[in-house]
């Protein structure tokens, strides 16, 4: 019998297998004692947010149509790309694709689990500076819209509960220390 931390696992079955998810089904028992079921989804692609910031202090929100919500979303740029390129590169091609701009400077400021009582997923958010502007270059899955704001205006929107994705919740939020830590530092 395997055993995952205190969960015993009786069997073990995968439901469903796509290029982007994996989703299994376990019967285990419980740490408790009792027979239950669980269903995890594995990811298997990085999740990245990308925070740009140009040199008058405006980010970048990129909004979309979200098919799981049923609802219009403005967010970040953000994206997934496969775990045989580096995150960073991921970033890049993320922030170029959805928004058409390339940045000379990148640090990475935060990872976290996206949900973790249910995935494997983690995210990485990414702060992006030095920026130059090109074309997008969106997939033929995307239909996109850019807006240019005020950063903090991005923040604002978060505290007002008007901006709920959780990579440009976490990443504004993150992105506001580490603003506030670099005009600290004098840079």
């Amino acid at each position: 019998m395997k055993t995952r931390g205190p969960w015993k696992i009786l069997s073990e079955k995968k439901i469903i297998e796509t290029p982007w998810i994996g989703i299994d089904q376990f019967e285990v028992i419980t740490p408790g004692g009792s027979d239950g079921v669980y269903t995890t989804v594995d990811f298997k692609n990085w999740a990245i947010g990308i925070v740009a910031i140009d040199d008058e202090g405006y980010t970048y929100l990129v909004g979309q149509y979200r098919f799981p919500l049923e609802e219009y979303s403005w967010e970040i740029p953000e994206g997934g790309g496969s775990k045989t390129d580096t995150l960073l590169a991921t970033a890049q091609r993320e922030l170029k694709e959805e928004t058409g701009i390339t940045a000379s400077q990148w640090e990475q400021i935060y990872e976290f689990y996206t949900s973790n009582s249910s995935t494997n997923e983690v995210a990485t958010i990414f702060v992006a500076t030095g920026l130059s502007y090109g074309e997008a270059e969106p997939e033929d899955t995307e239909e996109l819209e850019v807006r240019r704001i005020p950063f903090t205006e991005l923040v604002e929107m978060v505290y007002r509960n008007e901006v709920k994705d959780s990579l440009t919740v976490i990443g504004a939020l993150m992105a506001e220390k580490w603003l506030a830590k670099q005009t600290a530092a004098g840079l």
